[in-house]
């Protein structure tokens, strides 16, 4: 059995060269290696020059978009309001070109005028403001000097043009939506009969009282108020409508009739 035993070999002798053979030495080309970190720092590099390009435009752009406002127009359906005094009140406030504008700021000095119910303040380029307005509408005068709109709100304008076609409505501040909801509903049973209310107050302890549009006051007090009235109208339209002009006050607060105030001679030349 032959048996082979590697660390018992002797090394194969060398090999002589072949005559006339060129021993050839290959040259192993060696790539030089980048250093991670240049590599890092050119594009940081990069990133920082197209930021540096990037704020330059948008500072461009900037300049060219926040331009100094040379307009401010009012658009809405207007009637009692006058647009051309509010869009020169509003100019007077601006204080920055139209990026830099406060907006709400605007919108609120638009809202301090009494007869703007809503107001919306945009831009528009290249240099205006748009304020579209939504007017308060007037359904009733609050007391001598204020308004109430269609939702109950009281607004104080200047009166001075006159709205005594209105219903005059007075009581609690709190209760405007309810005395305006009366109102409607008393309305509707006095035309009826062909009778305006003119005038309808709550006063503090409950209690209502009307006045018609021939002069008329009537107190109505604060309980069954529509059976009180209904009774009243009944016995108006019976006895009392051709004596209309005498008459100064009608209480109702009666459950078998009323009371009737008469006017003096010299309170009924008044009236006439």
């Amino acid at each position: 059995m032959n048996l082979s035993l590697p660390w018992l070999k002797q090394e194969a002798p060398p090999v002589k060269p072949i005559r006339g053979a060129v021993a050839v030495q290959r040259q192993v080309e060696v790539v030089p290696e980048i250093s991670s970190a240049k590599t890092v720092g050119v594009l940081l590099g990069s990133f920082a020059f197209f930021v540096l390009i990037m704020f330059m435009v948008a500072d461009k752009a900037l300049a060219l978009l926040d331009q100094p406002i040379s307009e401010v127009s009012i658009k809405g359906q207007i009637h009692h309001l006058d647009g051309q005094a509010l869009a020169t009140q509003l100019a007077q406030e601006i204080r920055a070109p139209l990026l830099s504008l406060d907006v709400r700021s605007l919108r609120d000095e638009a809202l301090a005028n009494p007869w703007v119910h809503v107001a919306e303040v945009r831009r528009q380029w290249p240099a205006a403001i748009e304020v579209s307005i939504a007017e308060q509408v007037p359904v009733a005068r609050w007391g001598d000097r204020g308004l109430l709109n269609h939702q109950g709100d009281i607004f104080w304008p200047d009166l001075s043009a006159g709205y005594d076609f209105l219903p005059r409505l007075n009581g609690p501040a709190h209760e405007t939506r309810a005395i305006i909801a009366q109102y409607h509903d008393l309305s509707a049973l006095f035309s009826t009969y062909g009778i305006r209310i003119q005038s309808l107050t709550l006063e503090s302890r409950g209690a209502w009282n009307l006045e018609l549009d021939n002069g008329i006051q009537v107190v109505a007090g604060r309980e069954q108020l529509m059976p009180r009235l209904r009774r009243f109208l009944n016995i108006y339209d019976a006895q009392l409508a051709e004596v209309a002009d005498q008459i100064e006050q009608i209480d109702i607060r009666y459950t078998n009739g009323v009371a009737v105030r008469w006017r003096t001679e010299e309170r009924q030349d008044d009236a006439g």
